[in-house]
């Protein structure tokens, strides 16, 4: 479902809600212009919980990746890379999430 899609001649913004047959959704908002992505996936069970969140917000500054980084489900925060659609929805689509 795409609940937001705004584009310019520099810039577009897009806000979906994707959700899997094996009733996980991920959440999709990314900016991006000329000089500037901000950027979080999450993906997550229907119930709630989630299984990960990549983003760049930057708020690990000790991180090697920084900006970018992903928090785990247990909590953790780790590296992570200037990450893109594509590569989470590959990455998705090789997890066997029960």
């Amino acid at each position: 479902m795409v609940s937001d899609f705004r584009k310019s001649d520099t810039a577009f913004y897009l806000n979906l809600k994707i959700v899997f047959l094996n009733d996980t959704v991920l959440y999709v908002r990314e900016y991006t212009d000329s000089t500037h992505r901000k950027y979080s996936f999450q993906w997550q069970y229907l119930s709630g919980n989630r299984i990960a969140r990549w983003d760049n917000a930057p708020h690990y500054p000790n991180l090697p990746t920084f900006p970018h980084h992903v928090h785990l489900a247990n909590g953790d925060v780790v590296e992570s890379h200037d990450i893109s659609l594509e590569e989470i929805m590959l990455f998705i689509i090789s997890k066997q999430v029960p």
